[in-house]
């Protein structure tokens, strides 16, 4: 490790701590990632630590004189509920002795079911599933650390995210671009006939770069920018085909449940994934025009964050 003290030190490598980097390296910010193995495709000029985030001592020790740390750490979904608590409290540790100001990656899981409504930042936990309750309570220790005056802390929760490396762990990803760029048939969960939120991952990046600057951010939740006119997962997929260079409609089929539960029995990952099932059963809108209004965050057009997107497969293929 460098004995220089990067202002800022992002805990996770994945698409979202990078996109992050790649956010602060526009603003002319030092950075340091970290991850387990030492080793990440970052932006010229970042730097890579390894080590252990559940360990408060490593996170103490790599964080020292950081103004802002990110926790954009992401264990494997199945491990959730194992390894996640013990990865916040790590980044939690290392923020608060550093006097930083810590910034936290978060889901749209705590709030249940929409019930037909759009959520807002005031949409009160109401998880139905182990990691909804999970992030849930997550949210609302960092939020308790905030009001005791532990530490500065500001939350961006993402609805399901799509993008450069957004791979399989997106609905828009792994199952639709390389379909699309090949002209087969694309895959996606759920109902693919209602309006479905998704968050592109560089606006998440460049947000979450702004909570960590913005004298308001600090003390609160808030919805990433997502595009206000919500379209079906249908609809986007069909804008990514076009967006491939293709005319016309994508051809589209969606995963049967049965599928769903049998390629579970030999897939942890799916298997976690079957109590999400009702985010695709219904509208699922995330509003996020309290960013938009109160800090100036505003979401890439939808078709051009799709051509990024497409690009961005087309280049890895």
């Amino acid at each position: 490790m460098k004995h220089t003290a990067p202002r800022h030190v992002i805990f996770g490598s994945g698409a979202v701590g990078t996109a992050i980097a790649e956010a602060l390296v526009r603003r002319g910010e030092p950075v340091r990632i970290v991850n387990r193995s030492g080793r990440a495709d970052v932006p010229d000029g970042v730097e890579v630590a390894a080590g252990d985030a559940a360990d408060p001592a490593f996170t103490t020790a790599v964080a020292a004189g950081a103004a802002v740390v990110y926790q954009a750490l992401n264990p494997p979904y199945h491990r959730w509920l194992q390894e996640f608590p013990a990865l916040q409290a790590g980044v939690l540790a290392a923020a608060e002795a550093a006097g930083a100001r810590m910034v936290s990656m978060d889901n749209v899981y705590s709030y249940g079911p929409p019930g037909g409504r759009p959520f807002t930042e005031e949409t009160p936990d109401a998880a139905t599933t182990r990691k909804g309750r999970l992030r849930g309570g997550m949210a609302q220790d960092l939020l308790a650390a905030h009001e005791a005056g532990r530490v500065e802390v500001a939350i961006g929760r993402a609805s399901d995210y799509f993008g450069p490396r957004g791979g399989a762990q997106s609905n828009l990803g792994d199952l639709v671009f390389p379909a699309l760029l090949a002209g087969r048939t694309a895959t996606v969960l759920g109902d693919p006939d209602q309006p479905h939120t998704y968050t592109f991952i560089p606006d998440i990046g460049e947000s979450l770069a702004l909570l960590g600057s913005h004298p308001d951010a600090p003390g609160r939740i808030w919805h990433l920018p997502n595009d206000p006119h919500t379209r079906t997962t249908r609809e986007l997929v069909d804008l990514a085909h076009r967006a491939t260079g293709r005319p016309g409609s994508a051809r589209l089929r969606r995963m049967p449940t049965l599928a769903l539960y049998a390629l579970g029995t030999v897939n942890r990952t799916v298997r976690e994934l079957i109590e999400m099932r009702y985010e695709f059963a219904e509208p699922f809108i995330v509003d996020s025009s309290l960013i938009r209004d109160r800090l100036g965050a505003v979401a890439t057009p939808l078709e051009e964050a799709l051509e990024q997107t497409a690009a961005a497969y087309r280049t890895r293929t």
